[in-house]
C-alpha cells in the first residue's frame, strides 16, 4: 500500500504542464476498436485507468503498443463478445466497449460498470436508446451482466430518433459510436454537449464517420459501411487545469499553466473572477495567482456548459480560504460529498444540507429514484478556515485530488492513503506538484 506524505503551508510558484484529457483518451481507445485498421492516439495520459482499458482491448483480441505518450491500437478480429467482470469492475468506461462490439459483431455481453462510487450512475438511458435503435437488451441480476444483440428489424435502412430523458455524457458517446456503423440515420436529441464529446466526434469523422452536431443538443449520424485508421492527438485535461489553478491560488502562490488558454473553462473562470482569484491570460497559457482576499460564492454544478461536477471538490478547498460562507449545490450526482468527513479531520468547517428545490426533476440530472434520505445535495463552507495536518483516506479520484489540495494548505505533515484512486486520473501528480514547490512524496506503507 502506498501513501502520500505532504508537508503543507508552502506557496506554489512556477510553470506546470497538463496531461491529455482522461475523459477523451479512454473513449478514444474504445473508438479505435470500431475499425480493423490501426489507430494512433497521441498525448495520452499514462494513468492506471488507461492501462485497464488497454488490458480489455488485448483480451478482446486487439494489439496495443504504448510509446512515450502515444498508443497504437489495432483490433482486426474480436476474439469474444464478453467483457470480464474482473476488469470491468475497476473502471466505469469498460461499459463503452458495448459500442464496437455491437457495431461490428452485433452482440455484446457487458457487466454492470464499476469505477468511482460517487453515485448510482445507472446506464438505463443508454439501454433505452439501444432498444430504440432495435437492439434487444436484457439484464441478468444473477450474474450482473447486460446481454445485448441486434434484432431483425435492423436489416433495412431506417431513421432512428432518440431523445435522452436527461443529459448523459457517456450515453451520448456510446450511442454515437454504435450509430456510426448502423444502417440508416440516427438522430440523438437532448444529447450531452461537453467538449470531450466533440473531440470524440472529430476523431470518429477522421476515421470516416459522418457525424454532425446540428445544434447544441442534437447530433445526426449517417451510418457508413466501414471506418479506417487514423492518427489523432487529444486536447488537455480541464480537470487538471482546475486542480492546479486552485492549488496556486489557495496556497497564495502564482502558477502558470501551459496551454490552458486552449481549453473550455468559461464556467470555472467566471466563478473564479467572482471569487476574486487572479487570472492572467497569455499567448501560451493562463497564470493563476492569489490576488486579494478571496470572496465567498454560491456554485451549482450542472452539465455543460455549467460548472462541472468534477470541480466541486477543489472549489470547496478554495472556499475554505474565502471570506464568508459559500454554498456548493451538487445536481449531477446524488451522493458526491464523501470527502467532507475527511476534510473535517483537517479542521474544515462545513455543513451538509438539502436545499429546497422547486421542480427537482428539472434541476437534478440524476434519477430521483436513486436518491436516499441520507444523501445530501449541498455543502456550506464557512470561511476563512485554517486547515491543519491529519491522516486521511481518499474515497475516489476527484476526492483524492481534493484531499491533496487541503494538505497543501495545512502546515506540518499530512498523510493520505488510497493513492490508487488518484492514479486513475492523474499522471505523476506528486512530481508535478513538487516541480512548483510542494513538499510531497509517495512512500510505501510498511
Amino acid at each position: 500500500m502506498e501513501k502520500l506524505v505532504i508537508n503543507g503551508g508552502k506557496r506554489l510558484m512556477g510553470s506546470i504542464s497538463v496531461s491529455g484529457a482522461k475523459n477523451v483518451a479512454l473513449k478514444a481507445l474504445v473508438a479505435a476498436c470500431l475499425t480493423d485498421e490501426e489507430v494512433i492516439i497521441e498525448n495520452i495520459p499514462l494513468i492506471s485507468d488507461l492501462m485497464v482499458m488497454v488490458n480489455i482491448i488485448r483480451e478482446l483480441g486487439g494489439k496495443v503498443e504504448i510509446k512515450d505518450h502515444a498508443v497504437s491500437v489495432r483490433l482486426k478480429i474480436f476474439k469474444k463478445e464478453k467483457i470480464t467482470l474482473e476488469d470491468a469492475a475497476k473502471i466505469r468506461t469498460s461499459a463503452m466497449f458495448m459500442a464496437p462490439l455491437l457495431a461490428r459483431l452485433k452482440k455484446a455481453i457487458i457487466p454492470n460498470p464499476g469505477g468511482c462510487r460517487i453515485g448510482a450512475r445507472p446506464i438505463d438511458r443508454t439501454i433505452k436508446g439501444l432498444k430504440k435503435m432495435g437492439f434487444d437488451a436484457s439484464y441478468n441480476s444473477d450474474d450482473g451482466y447486460f446481454y445485448l444483440k441486434a434484432s431483425k428489424k435492423q436489416l433495412k435502412d431506417n431513421v432512428t430518433t432518440y431523445s435522452f430523458e436527461k443529459s448523459t455524457h457517456t450515453g451520448t458517446e456510446i450511442l454515437i459510436m454504435v450509430s456510426v456503423l448502423f444502417k440508416g440515420k440516427t438522430i440523438l436529441e437532448n444529447a450531452a454537449e461537453e467538449p470531450e464529446i466533440d473531440e470524440l466526434i472529430i476523431l470518429l469523422n477522421k476515421m470516416g464517420a459522418k457525424i454532425k452536431r446540428i445544434n447544441r443538443r442534437t447530433i445526426v449520424i449517417e451510418g457508413v459501411e466501414k471506418l479506417h485508421g487514423t492518427r489523432f492527438s487529444i486536447g488537455l485535461d480541464r480537470n487538471e487545469i482546475v486542480t492546479f489553478a486552485v492549488a496556486g491560488i489557495a496556497t497564495r502562490g502564482n502558477v502558470f499553466i501551459k496551454g490552458a488558454h486552449k481549453v473550455e473553462l468559461s464556467a470555472f473562470l467566471q466563478k473564479l473572477q467572482e471569487a476574486r482569484g487572479g487570472i492572467e491570460r497569455k499567448e501560451d497559457g493562463i497564470r493563476f495567482y492569489y490576488n486579494e482576499q478571496l470572496k465567498s460564492t454560491s456554485v451549482q454544478t450542472s452539465v455543460y456548459p455549467g460548472f462541472m461536477t468534477d470541480w466541486q471538490g477543489p472549489w470547496a478547498i478554495l472556499m475554505t480560504q474565502a471570506n464568508g460562507n459559500s454554498v456548493i449545490h451538487e445536481t449531477v450526482y446524488e451522493n458526491r460529498f464523501g470527502y467532507v468527513k475527511e476534510l473535517k479531520k483537517m479542521g474544515g468547517d462545513f455543513s451538509l444540507f438539502n436545499p429546497i428545490v422547486e421542480r427537482p426533476s428539472e434541476v437534478y440530472n440524476f434519477n430521483l429514484a436513486d436518491n436516499r434520505r441520507e444523501f445530501y445535495h449541498a455543502l456550506k463552507v464557512y470561511g476563512p478556515t485554517k486547515l491543519h495536518d491529519a491522516v486521511v483516506t481518499m474515497s475516489d479520484l476527484r476526492a483524492g485530488a481534493t484531499l491533496v489540495l487541503a494538505a497543501l494548505l495545512a502546515p506540518l505533515q499530512s498523510v493520505i492513503f488510497g493513492v490508487e484512486h488518484l492514479d486513475r486520473g492523474y499522471e505523476k501528480f506528486e512530481d508535478r506538484l513538487a516541480s512548483i514547490g510542494a513538499s510531497i512524496k509517495r512512500v510505501k506503507d510498511d
